[in-house]
């Protein structure tokens, strides 16, 4: 583990940390010095986590998190501003996708892409940005897709939500000067994205996919972590990170 200085370390708040870019986020930030704390439904995979990151000599604690109810969101915020006294960083990396044609009306689909990709990071953002205005610095880093720059059959409507996130985040940057805003879009990254919902044949495809394109989940962890560590006043607005085999 790295060790800055007591001013370099950072208090960050990861959502959707129990897996994929989530987990290994957290485990990025750890190591660059910075604590973390984890946030998603499945509690005991966050406590594994955090014994992890504790073990390897970082600092971690954890709570459960639903991005889609605004007040656990909220809560999530406030305990973590209770144990620090601030928060420095939020990282909204929650997100599922479901994929499917639209003509399947996979609606209970479409709103759960709704639900938590577009609206957890509203909720997220809603939760931190009064505090770190009020402080007069911040950084809220958002996880997009490159399906925000393009739009593919089976997946309309998580590229719609992908699109939002990166829409607002560039609303949210261009209202900001004591908060920076990123927003990152990941390509095929190894993850438990294509293993929920959706049209079995479409995410056995997506699977496939994945298995012949995919870069780790810490290739995202690493841009997330440069970008964090830039000085207050670089604002790194925009990552896509992808395969080189990607098209």
């Amino acid at each position: 583990m790295s060790s800055p200085s007591i001013t370099d370390s950072k208090i960050v708040l990861v959502t959707g940390a129990s897996s994929g870019i989530g987990e290994a986020t957290a485990l990025r930030l750890a190591a660059d010095g910075h604590h973390v704390v984890l946030g998603a439904r499945r509690v005991d995979r966050l406590s594994t986590l955090a014994d992890k990151i504790r073990a390897e000599g970082g600092r971690a604690d954890f709570q459960e998190l639903d991005v889609t109810s605004l007040a656990s969101v909220r809560a999530f915020a406030d305990a973590a501003l209770g144990r620090h006294g601030r928060i420095d960083v939020l990282v909204n990396n929650a997100g599922v996708m479901p994929l499917s044609s639209l003509d399947a009306l996979r609606v209970d689909d479409w709103n759960q892409m709704i639900d938590v990709n577009l609206r957890g990071t509203l909720h997220g953002i809603a939760a931190v940005l009064p505090h770190m205005r009020a402080r007069g610095r911040g950084h809220i880093v958002n996880v997009a897709s490159v399906s925000a720059h393009h739009v593919d059959p089976t997946a309309a409507v998580y590229c719609a939500t992908k699109y939002a996130v990166w829409a607002l985040s560039e609303g949210l940057r261009q209202e900001s000067r004591d908060v920076r805003v990123t927003v990152v879009c990941p390509g095929f990254t190894h993850s438990e994205l294509a293993n929920q919902g959706g049209d079995p044949e479409v995410q056995a495809a997506v699977r496939a996919a994945t298995e012949q394109l995919a870069i780790p989940a810490s290739a995202v962890a690493n841009a997330i972590g440069y970008a964090v560590g830039q000085p207050d006043n670089v604002d790194v607005n925009e990552l896509i990170v992808r395969s080189t085999l990607q098209g």
